[in-house]
């Protein structure tokens, strides 16, 4: 996971996060932790580099609709993911705030 940009993460967590989402799905629950809209020229190609890497399954819901599984590789990649960053977050959030006197 080491190789995907910040946006690539994020799409992977929120498709892992939802039932069978299709593109508009992770579209929407992305604009509403972004402050900008997504478009569909940054999001499709994005999910088309999960894919390609192996991360997520493309499937069609219908005629016209994708739809976006995490595969078990995705999970793994998110799991190893979390491991990493828990290991320096995890002692900064247990310690107690100092506080500073004026």
């Amino acid at each position: 996971m080491d190789d995907l940009t910040g946006f690539q993460r994020d799409l992977l967590v929120v498709a892992a996060g939802l039932d069978e989402p299709n593109g508009l799905d992770i579209k929407s629950e992305l604009e509403s932790y972004y402050t900008s809209e997504i478009n569909h020229g940054r999001l499709y190609p994005n999910l088309d580099t999960l894919v390609d890497k192996g991360l997520v399954e493309k499937g069609q819901q219908d005629e016209r609709t994708n739809q976006y599984v995490v595969t078990d590789r995705g999970e793994r990649e998110i799991r190893a993911r979390r491991d990493w960053e828990d290991d320096y977050v995890a002692d900064a959030l247990s310690e107690e705030p100092t506080v500073v006197a004026d």
